[in-house]
């Protein structure tokens, strides 16, 4: 396996023009994040309001007749899906039942592997120690080994043999009702489908393909070459649904809600409607949160690339540059917090009035200890030296 070491340096100058460039893309990086967390919180509450709509007008309906809800009415259906007609891939001679019928192409490839070591040295400069690796791999896409450091000896085809391709069934029922793209497209579990033969595949991949794993290989599945190629394939089943979406005539659609969220859910299995919309709200909730915690450490992010020239700078001396380097990582994620916090409150202050004040208040009177905090260290005074007590001596008598 070929490796190569590389070491580059940086000096004082080179470290600092960086740093002082990566201010300009933190003070970027702040107000994309208050914006995110902004809008994570109306996105939340609508979200919310639009599922406590839905749960107080859905109405489950059987599948058998169309006559039991208005045009428009938010229904709960469930039952059996049926699929008409058979999905094929041509090209492979693949067939299949289901809703959709997914083809996936690897190709046999060089991968580039790199690990880096970063050291400061006195004076302010830093090296960089690079080590690149190469292996190969099955991967989906084509890797561009024109990049590599070492690309000698470790070219990839610069295409793969065939591209991926999905074939969806166009005619899906559950009962009377015909559901829309947007519903199965919404149904995962996805099935391997092992290949048993290449009878009706075309031509070219009769005389080039293999079937090999439950796979077409092209080339050796024992010992692939670089540039070869598997091709495997995946069903999606159809299998019992529940659905909640609008009626429209013989088919479904998303329903509109007030807080103007269209809305729609579905779910493998028989799944009462209450339970559908508890899932749907754990899921909003997860969401929240993630974006939430997302932007926090956006906001750290950007705090850190503004103050990172103080310990560029600092980098002089090795140890005093880490020393400050840790320092305003803490102050960064600190301010983070405190700025997180108050954009949270904000937000909750439009969308959750009472929740919003009372996370104001706690932000608040966290920027107010740390302030007190910082006034105190400075305002302290030096202890007194220490001072020997003096000896009087003996009196005289």
């Amino acid at each position: 396996m070929t490796r190569l070491r590389r070491t580059t340096r940086r000096g004082l100058r080179s470290r600092a023009g960086s740093s002082f460039g990566g201010v300009l893309v933190g003070f970027i990086l702040l107000p994309l994040a208050v914006w995110l967390l902004f809008w994570n919180e109306g996105r939340s509450v609508k979200r919310y309001q639009a599922l406590q709509e839905g749960a107080g007008a859905v109405v489950s309906v059987p599948t058998d007749r169309m006559d039991a809800a208005g045009e428009g009415q938010l229904v709960h259906l469930t039952g059996e899906l049926v699929v008409e007609g058979v999905l094929v891939d041509a090209e492979f001679g693949v067939s299949a039942q289901g809703l959709r019928l997914e083809r996936r192409v690897e190709t046999y490839q060089w991968v580039e592997d790199v690990t880096r070591e970063t050291r400061d040295r006195l004076g302010g400069g830093e090296e960089t120690v690079e080590t690149f690796s190469y292996r190969t791999s099955w991967r989906s896409g084509i890797v561009d080994s024109s990049r590599f450091a070492v690309p000698e000896g470790h070219q990839n085809p610069s295409s793969a043999r065939f591209a991926p391709a999905s074939f969806a069934a166009s005619d899906v029922r559950l009962g009377v009702f015909r559901l829309p793209d947007f519903i199965t497209s919404g149904l995962g579990g996805a099935q391997d489908l092992p290949v048993g033969n290449l009878d009706e595949a075309s031509e070219v991949v009769r005389e080039a393909g293999r079937v090999a794993n439950g796979m077409v290989y092209f080339g050796s599945p024992e010992a692939p070459a670089v540039g070869d190629t598997r091709v495997a394939f995946r069903v999606v089943p159809a299998g019992p649904v529940s659905v909640i979406a609008a009626r429209q005539g013989d088919t479904l659609a998303t329903y509109p809600t007030q807080s103007g969220v269209d809305l729609h859910l579905v779910s493998r299995g028989i799944v009462p409607a209450e339970e559908m919309f508890a899932g749907a709200h754990a899921a909003n909730r997860a969401l929240t949160w993630g974006i939430r915690v997302g932007g926090f450490f956006l906001l750290g992010i950007g705090f850190s690339m503004i103050l990172a020239p103080i310990g560029v700078l600092a980098g002089v001396l090795p140890f005093l540059g880490r020393i400050v380097r840790a320092g305003t990582t803490a102050i960064s994620f600190l301010l983070g917090g405190i700025v997180w916090a108050v954009v949270v409150a904000v937000a909750w202050i439009l969308y959750r009035p009472l929740l919003g004040i009372g996370i104001l208040v706690i932000a608040v009177a966290l920027l107010a200890l740390v302030i007190r905090r910082i006034i105190s260290a400075r305002a302290a005074p030096d202890d007194p030296p220490e001072t020997a007590p003096t000896n009087p001596g003996p009196s005289a008598s």
